[in-house]
């Protein structure tokens, strides 16, 4: 079939075997994920995905302007953020659930609206020792206090994640986003396959961002990132396929939008930029989306579109 000059590859044609099932609504088998995942056709891969996020979300592409909070500051009545800000976020590690209820008692009287986001379902699993019980209790008190979602659950960190999103989902304060913590050892195509087991557990969670919060001692390459986020987008039954614009910078959140990435997380709040309003990180993220070829559109922490 492929002689090099002209013919298709079988490669290229199972690509195009793939493409047709998607475009026909055909479930993909495991046959296909792994055919998806070993190819080292990037850029047919890349449309294929495109493709996908397009039927999903027309040419747009979501993000929000995200105001960093300390859970230190929170607790000691010190903190402040940007009137711009679409989403309050605690961050840190809580040493406790009673500094952690604190903090969150403290931001919420005064967010005004705002919604509030933090913390990550694995550090809460650890604080409750891994009893599922005491997790749901402890989250349904953040809850009470005001917190609207937790930030995270890095699904390779959590010591039992169908227990933890569980009690999540019950407790009525479940995770806004799907993370990893660091690339897996055992591939993508594991790690999303497992992703795909934990969804019914968490059906209110919109996201996944599939490129690792750290590197590990060999640091990921470009190839595996846009890699992993077209196959995250073509693989997973999931909303949002989101890139953190703080953690992985505009240039691969840039490059990520077009393999199927179509929410942009964690874009600074500020807008009063001594360079000028041009250089604000608002006009930076619409002209890092148009430049791309997808029109922006802003959003909050709920998902919910904003002027």
């Amino acid at each position: 079939m492929d002689d090099g000059r002209g013919w298709m590859t079988m490669e290229t044609f199972v690509l195009d075997r793939i493409a047709e099932k998607i475009e026909a609504g055909v479930p993909l088998t495991g046959d296909d994920a792994e055919q998806l995942a070993t190819t080292d056709n990037i850029v047919a891969l890349g449309m294929l995905a495109d493709k996908v996020r397009r039927r999903r979300h027309g040419d747009a592409v979501t993000f929000v302007r995200v105001a960093q909070v300390s859970l230190a500051d929170a607790a000691n009545a010190r903190a402040t953020w940007p009137i711009a800000a679409r989403e309050i976020r605690l961050v840190d590690r809580p040493p406790s659930f009673e500094e952690a209820r604190a903090a969150v008692r403290a931001i919420a009287v005064a967010a005004s609206g705002v919604p509030l986001v933090g913390l990550s379902l694995g550090d809460l699993e650890k604080l409750a020792d891994e009893d599922p019980a005491r997790l749901q209790a402890e989250l349904t008190h953040l809850r009470e206090e005001g917190l609207e979602f937790l930030a995270e659950a890095r699904v390779d960190e959590l010591k039992d994640p169908g227990a933890a999103l569980a009690a999540a989902t019950a407790a009525g304060l479940p995770p806004v986003c799907f993370t990893v913590g660091s690339a897996p050892g055992d591939g993508a195509l594991a790690s999303l396959t497992r992703l795909a087991d934990l969804l019914a557990a968490a059906p209110k969670t919109r996201a996944f961002a599939p490129l690792p919060r750290e590197q590990g001692a060999e640091p990921q390459t470009g190839y595996e990132d846009v890699k992993a986020v077209a196959l995250a987008r073509i693989l997973l039954p999931i909303d949002h396929v989101q890139v953190d614009w703080r953690v992985h910078g505009p240039k691969l959140a840039q490059v990520a939008l077009t393999f199927g990435a179509d929410d942009v997380h964690n874009v600074a709040a500020e807008d009063d930029v001594g360079s000028g309003w041009r250089r604000s990180p608002r006009e930076e993220i619409i002209r890092n989306i148009r430049a791309a070829g997808y029109q922006p559109a802003e959003r909050d922490g709920r998902f919910t579109a904003v002027d």
